[in-house]
């Protein structure tokens, strides 16, 4: 089957387990604004970003190194596995903490965060720059150069499922955690991959509920980075609100192409009290992440 498909099928596959044990669409807590940039994110991400980016880096490759076209090819799988685990998937652990540690790029990762559930709807729910930008892209289409490309086939199948499962409103984690005699599995399951509940509590509106972990649990496929690199927190449940505590409302134009364009806001005068957010220190007025006296900014 060709890997396409086969990841259309797993798309589908959670987005009728979602249908069936809640709602797909027309969630209690969307905005008109949401399907826009879910719907446009995900076609700028499939027809023109990644198209372009694995295009571009193959062609850097062989300018710079045309002798080393295909030249792992022939290497073992678990090689190949090791590597597209290192400069991909870990790379992109390391954007995405970055992604949290830097105002320019959390203006880039927002679009991900603004919506207040959690679904398929979102996975690449993201400006299209910050997958532009996004290393671990450019490191794959170097090494399918190389000659990954049927392991990173494979290896983007098994990718794309983990992290649909993390983000499908269906918890499927929640039977391990339910039946005594799985915990076991699940102790390992939890620490390797990314599950429903790590996921989700990175999504978590309020930091002081217990459950949401802001500057952590950033892992794609592997949640093993996390656990590595000190920033899991593994609760077994799920945040009751998701969004983003405390930031100025930005439209579907801002979360998608911003700093191309920039949602006008009103200058604002409010007291301001000290709030946890997904977002680093801000760096002007306009970004400031406030609470004011009577609700937030």
């Amino acid at each position: 089957m060709n890997y396409q498909w086969a990841i259309l099928a797993v798309f589908i596959t959670f987005a009728l387990l979602e249908a069936k044990n809640g709602k797909l669409f027309k969630k209690s807590s969307e905005v008109s604004d949401d399907g826009k940039v879910e719907l446009i994110g995900t076609l700028l991400l499939f027809v023109v970003t990644q198209p372009f980016v694995l295009f571009s880096s193959a062609a850097i490759m062989a300018l710079a190194f045309p002798q080393l076209q295909g030249a792992l090819a022939d290497s073992p799988v678990l090689i190949h596995i090791a590597l597209l685990l290192i400069f991909d998937d870990m790379m992109q652990y390391w954007w995405h903490r970055l992604s949290h540690s830097t105002r320019f790029l959390y203006n880039l990762h927002r679009a991900h965060h603004n919506a207040k559930y959690m679904s398929v709807r979102i996975i690449y729910r993201n400006n299209f720059f910050y997958y532009l930008f996004m290393p671990s892209l450019w490191f794959s289409g170097a090494l399918i150069y190389l000659g990954l490309g049927w392991t990173y086939a494979f290896y983007l199948v098994v990718k794309l499922t983990v992290i649909t499962g993390a983000h499908a409103e269906w918890k499927w984690d929640r039977l391990l955690y339910q039946t005594p005699w799985l915990h076991p599995i699940a102790w390992v399951v939890e620490r390797t991959i990314s599950t429903p509940s790590t996921h989700s509590a990175h999504h978590g509106l309020k930091a002081d509920d217990g459950i949401t972990n802001y500057k952590g649990n950033y892992g794609n496929l592997l949640f093993f980075w996390d656990v590595l690199f000190g920033t899991a927190k593994i609760t077994r449940q799920y945040p009751a609100q998701y969004g983003i505590e405390g930031m100025f409302y930005a439209n579907w134009k801002e979360q998608l192409i911003w700093p191309l364009y920039k949602t006008p806001r009103k200058p604002k005068r409010v007291q301001t009290e000290t709030v946890h957010t997904h977002a680093p220190p801000p760096a002007s007025e306009s970004q400031t992440i406030c609470h004011a006296v009577k609700g937030k900014a």
